[in-house]
This record gives C-alpha cells, sequence and structure tokens, in this order.
C-alpha cells in the first residue's frame, strides 16, 4: 500500500483567516453594486432633448415639463410657459435662419414651435425645421422687445406632453 507524504510544515494550509477576508471582500462588492444601483433607480430617466441654433452657435436643452407620452394639463402648461427658470439662451441675427431640431421620439409624437406661448408652425413629425430670424422680433407675430421666449410642444392638437423652453436674444 502507497502512502501519502507527510505535508512539509510550509505546505500545511493556510489558516481559516483566508477564507472570511473572501467573504468580507464578496460582500463589499455585492455591497458596492446594490448601492449602484440603488443610486441609478432613483435617477430620474433623461427627457428628450431639443435644440436650436443659429449659424455656428447651438444651444441644447431637456425638457422643462414633460410627461412622457401622457398629457400634461392645460393650467399645468400654462405654468410651464411661465416659468423661465434655467431657460437656455441664443443670440439670434433677424437675417439669420433659425433651426430646431428636436429627438426623434419627440417627432414620432408630432411637435410645433410656439412663440411667446402662441402656436408659430403647423404640427410636424420631421426632426427638423426652420424659420427666419426675423420673425421671432416681429410685432405681427406677438414679439416685442429684444427677446422672445420660443417654446417647442410635443404632442398633437389636444394633447401636450412635453415644453422646451428657449430665450432667443435679438443680436444688436
Amino acid at each position: 500500500m502507497t502512502s501519502l507524504p507527510a505535508a512539509e510544515p510550509h505546505l500545511k494550509s493556510a489558516p481559516a483567516t483566508g477564507r472570511p477576508r473572501r467573504l468580507r471582500r464578496t460582500v463589499a462588492a455585492v455591497g458596492a453594486v446594490s448601492a449602484g444601483l440603488l443610486v441609478l433607480s432613483a435617477c430620474e430617466k433623461p427627457t428628450p432633448v431639443a435644440t436650436v441654433t443659429v449659424g455656428d452657435d447651438s444651444v441644447t436643452s431637456e425638457a422643462s415639463c414633460y410627461q412622457d407620452g401622457d398629457a400634461i394639463k392645460p393650467a399645468d402648461v400654462e405654468k410651464c410657459l411661465k416659468d423661465m427658470d434655467d431657460v437656455k439662451s441664443i443670440t439670434v441675427n433677424p437675417d439669420e435662419t433659425v433651426r430646431f431640431g428636436v429627438d426623434v421620439g419627440i417627432a414620432d409624437k408630432e411637435w410645433t414651435i410656439l412663440l411667446n406661448g402662441q402656436r408659430l408652425t403647423d404640427y410636424s413629425k420631421n426632426t427638423y425645421r426652420t424659420v427666419p430670424g426675423s420673425v421671432f422680433f416681429n410685432q405681427q407675430y406677438g414679439a416685442s422687445g429684444s427677446s422672445t421666449t420660443v417654446t417647442i410642444a410635443e404632442g398633437g392638437e389636444n394633447k401636450v406632453t412635453g415644453l422646451w423652453t428657449f430665450r432667443l436674444k435679438k443680436a444688436s
């Protein structure tokens, strides 16, 4: 019968302290992953973006009010149109063309451009529109002074589901 040689003293198995250390690392890794997932779940899903471009300058914004396909109550639409906190602005020469671009998600639900709260364009399912800069400072379209508010409204004729607001400043 063959017997195994006795283990050398320096080759003996590691003391039981290796297993708790590995367990602590595993628990720490699981805890870090769980904390990361918790933080991500607390974040709101970003809204689609809209962009206004004049010449080489552009500004992009997430929605000021957004219901992800559900209609915004008319009273809330009015509040959103009056809320000018964090509104992005861009300078416009009236001789330039103003370009409006929206994410495909906005275009799929239709959208229009509002000038000072009044509809300026027909509803569209395109992702891009252009408007002459002079329109935004013309009294005929409800503009007054050297700046005006432009809002992109997502949704059809009877249902607003998102609003993106920009301030256009007239170039001197």
